[in-house]
């Protein structure tokens, strides 16, 4: 029998904010599964939740507070923090001090950084990484709804008869969202599904239809839409005149950007017939959800993007009914809560306005404050400016990573190391941002901490604690109190538990409200603790007449604009501020990848999870890697006015001609050369201060490697003098993707100073050929292999990795090895494509040309594969084509 401890739990990962079932079970394993009775997934997880038990180790982590790089006590840091920032703040003004906080913080840690410095420091100059991914929708709501109102639920999805997926691969990004989609699909034969996309990603596996349009030309499209549904009689004319305002104009604008279809389709580099299609359907469907995400947000015209999608939807009263309605998915699983509480450094909590004196008024007397902010901060891109320039002296980043996430990388990660005061709260010791720190401060990760998270359908629901404090770190709304106390603020920030603080963010959202506010969770202020401990998910508004919580809003048509209406924006469209050039003819787009998370703090813990993409990657179309002579599986150097990157070619005709994609995640930490965004340009939208992080002018050119090799080691190793190089974890080992523009005199010299020289060698060398492997055994079992070529002509990883599971070492095995190739009993189950179960594409490919595999069911019937998350759904099908 299993006396497992469960405790239901949400993940920590993107914004879709599925539940979790943490066990600590007898033997002392520690195990997850998808929660059945969460709302959100229903039991669903994606391959990084699947594996979130194999992330909660300690290795690595950040256990003890640091000053200046030495261990000390709490008191000691703590003190350090407080003196250094009044230091600053006495000298210079508040405004000389900064936070910079995070997604990935509980609503009740963000709530009390957020109180503290608009509150009590007086700085409008707290700002979030969010501020990186969905401020540009932020502001499109507030701008037509006069409020930051998501209006959807995820069950819109699963009854509308038309989905139109702008700028998302939700398949890798969203995944328990697209299965949802899938599903919903899969049961209703009327239910159709446009991608819109300059790249064919996973997502257009379930679409009828794919827009590749122009990188940058989103509101062109919907302008055109909107434009259409006028032409065509398809506007609602009682909603429009009873429940809106501005329709005229926005319907100038639009018309003046391209009134026919012919227009729309040459602005957007679009075939004529498929913006037909997509027009007639989205026209002839009542129930119609526009879900958005990254890639309409990221763009210095993201704000306005985000109002043509909305007006299309105001347009046709397509908002506050069942399975209608704009829905912007957030990125990181407290996106949403960091909004409540006022994380983004031009609002005030609870969903109120700095430049309202009304709103200061009132959050100035429920805080009992009188040094309340009344301008609004520094945004994130300017922030790091400010720290760049010197007006910015002291800055405090909390559970983020902004020397890899910031555009224009370097200078951020040159501002931080030249500025006076930088501490770092973090639960990761070695980050590229922690690396910078004058002090840093444990907090508690996943599984140690205990708070709230609201995700995308605004549900907000409980991160529980089943794991025991480790070491000396800490919930970051302790380590901010003490601090607040420390300058001063004693009486206002004497918390003792998270419910405390949940407990007043909630009656702060009901406080002199009355309607006129559309955050409000009143009903949860007065919940005991045994009710907090016990909480279920539950969509805001949550008032003492609403206990059960809100599935959408807006279904009486009134809206929190000062006339009760909605507000059409009229749009004219832009194009992204900086645009190819002869020197730089490639636009660079960013983003995610299927198994990974951010900057793989944590995902890059799991074996499983790095089995899938081991190398940052270029995808380029066919025709731009032979214009620009890259070849697959080579290294290339993307370059930018910005900076530069190294990463491996992979040539695709899913991206578009003159577009490249590379993914976010690889920091110096696991890489020489990769941080993405170094490359990126820190241009933001002028409204929402988000960055352009898809649309990047970059050149492309191969990387004159004179050697590429790998290292698969049993410990992991510190390598040095090496171009390029990318670490990985493995299940046994830990693999060092190679490559050098300097010559190797000595192939095994150069081993061994990489390796040490103990255990014994076995070696084979072909000067002339330029090849070398070795393998070093260690007690009868492979401790570490080598092999180096002058192209990348090298043997698969995957049959090598099985030798560290053999014990003893056989002599067949030795001989394999040194041969370079696998033996009969020793097969290569290729690349990595389901991380759930640990599938290869070979072991996958076999089951497929020896007939026992038809169909992707048969292929989960046989080796589970696609049956758990589902996320690698679609590559299994690529296989089958």
């Amino acid at each position: 029998m299993n006396n497992a401890v469960s405790t239901a739990t949400t993940c920590p990962y993107c914004g879709v904010g599925c539940g979790v079932i943490a066990s600590t079970n007898e033997d002392g394993t520690f195990s997850v599964q998808g929660d059945k009775t969460h709302p959100a997934n229903f039991g669903r997880l994606c391959s990084k939740g699947s594996a979130l038990a194999d992330t909660v180790d300690l290795d690595g982590r950040l256990l003890h507070p640091q000053v200046n790089g030495q261990q000390t006590s709490w008191d000691t840091a703590l003190d350090a923090v407080a003196t250094g920032f009044k230091k600053v703040i006495d000298e210079h003004g508040p405004d000389a001090v900064a936070f910079y906080v995070s997604g990935q913080l509980l609503t009740e840690d963000y709530y009390v950084a957020n109180k503290l410095m608009k509150g009590f420091i007086g700085s409008g100059n707290i700002d979030t990484n969010s501020r990186l991914c969905m401020s540009s929708a932020v502001a499109g709501y507030k701008r037509a709804f006069g409020s930051d109102s998501v209006p959807c639920s995820y069950e819109d999805l699963e009854t509308a008869e038309l989905i139109v997926i702008v700028g998302s691969n939700t398949a890798w990004c969203h995944p328990v969202v697209f299965q949802r989609i899938t599903k919903a699909k899969q049961e209703n034969p009327n239910l159709k599904v446009i991608v819109i996309d300059p790249r064919k990603t996973a997502t257009c596996e379930i679409a009828d239809l794919h827009l590749p349009l122009k990188s940058g030309s989103d509101a062109a499209l919907f302008n055109g839409l909107l434009s259409y549904l006028n032409e065509t009689n398809k506007i609602d004319w009682k909603f429009v005149d009873k429940y809106t305002d501005g329709f005229a104009d926005a319907l100038m604008s639009a018309e003046e950007s391209g009134i026919t279809i012919a227009q729309v389709a040459k602005s957007c580099e679009l075939n004529h017939q498929d913006v037909e299609h997509f027009f007639t359907l989205f026209a002839k469907t009542s129930k119609v959800v526009t879900m958005y995400s990254q890639g309409v947000n990221q763009s210095s015209s993201g704000t306005d993007k985000s109002n043509s999608i909305i007006n299309c939807h105001l347009a046709t009263g397509r908002i506050g009914k069942p399975a209608m309605g704009p829905f912007s998915i957030t990125g990181q699983p407290n996106a949403m809560g960091g909004r409540e509480v006022g994380g983004l450094s031009n609002q005030l909590a609870a969903h109120m306005d700095i430049d309202n004196s009304m709103h200061r008024d009132l959050l100035s007397r429920f805080w009992q404050t009188d040094n309340l902010t009344t301008t609004a901060g520094a945004k994130a891109v300017d922030m790091f400016n400010d720290v760049a320039s010197g007006k910015i002296k002291a800055i405090w980043i909390m559970a983020t990573n902004p020397v890899v996430t910031m555009p224009d990388a370097d200078k951020v990660r040159a501002a931080l190391q030249a500025c006076e005061l930088v501490v770092v709260s973090d639960c990761e010791e070695f980050t590229d941002t922690t690396a910078c720190a004058d002090i840093v401060l444990p907090a508690l990760a996943w599984g140690e901490k205990c708070g709230t998270v609201t995700n995308s359908e605004r549900r907000i629901s409980r991160q529980r604690n089943v794991l025991p404090h480790p070491g000396e770190a800490e919930e970051d709304w302790w380590i901010i109190s003490q601090v607040a106390k420390r300058l001063g603020y004693q009486q206002h920030f004497n918390y003792q538990s998270s419910v405390e603080i949940f407990r007043e963010h909630a009656a702060l959202s009901g406080f002199e409200n009355k309607g006129v506010r559309d955050f409000d969770i009143s009903g949860l202020a007065s919940l005991t603790d045994q009710q907090y401990d016990e909480l279920t998910p539950v969509q805001w508004p949550v008032t003492v007449g609403k206990p059960q919580g809100t599935a959408r809003l807006f279904t009486d048509n009134k809206f929190f604009t000062t006339n009760g209406k909605a507000q059409f924006i009229a749009i004219t469209p832009r194009a992204p501020v900086n645009a190819p050039s002869d020197d730089y003819p490639l636009v660079l787009n960013t983003g995610r990848v299927r198994d990974q998370w951010h900057t793989m703090t944590r995902t890059a813990r799991s074996a499983k999870l790095s089995g899938h993409i081991a190398e940052p990657f270029v995808d380029i179309h066919t025709t731009d890697a032979e214009k620009w002579s890259v070849k697959a599986h080579d290294l290339a150097i993307i370059e930018s006015r910005w900076g530069a990157v190294l990463a491996r070619v992979q040539i695709t005709d899913n991206q578009s001609v003159g577009n490249i994609f590379v993914p976010m995640h690889w920091t110096q930490q696991n890489s020489s050369h990769s941080r993405v965004d170094a490359v990126v340009n820190p241009v933001v939208d002028p409204i929402s201060g988000q960055p352009e992080s898809k649309h990047t002018p970059v050149k492309i050119s191969p990387y004159q490697a004179l050697w590429y090799g790998f290292i698969l080691s049993r410990t992991p190793l510190k390598l040095s003098n090496n171009e390029y190089c990318v670490s990985v974890k493995g299940e046994q080992f830990w693999r060092y993707e190679l490559a050098g523009e300097s010559k190797i005199e000595d192939y095994s010299a150069w081993a061994k100073q990489q390796l040490g020289e103990e255990g014994e060698w076995l070696e084979f060398a072909d000067l002339k050929a330029q090849r070398f492997r070795a393998g070093i055994i260690k007690h009868n079992q492979l401790d570490a292999v080598v092999f180096i070529a002058p192209n990348h002509d090298l043997p698969a990883r995957t049959w090598l990795s099985n030798l560290f599971t053999e014990s003893p070492l056989t002599d067949e095995a030795r001989s394999n090895l040194l041969a370079g190739k696998p033996g009969a009993d020793q097969p290569d189950v290729g690349p990595l494509v389901c991380a759930c179960f640990g599938v290869g594409e070979n072991t996958i490919k076999d089951a497929i040309s020896c007939g026992a595999a038809k169909s992707v069911e048969d292929i989960g019937k046989q080796l589970k594969a696609g049956t758990n998350c589902g996320s690698c759904i679609p590559e299994l099908k690529k296989l089958f084509e």
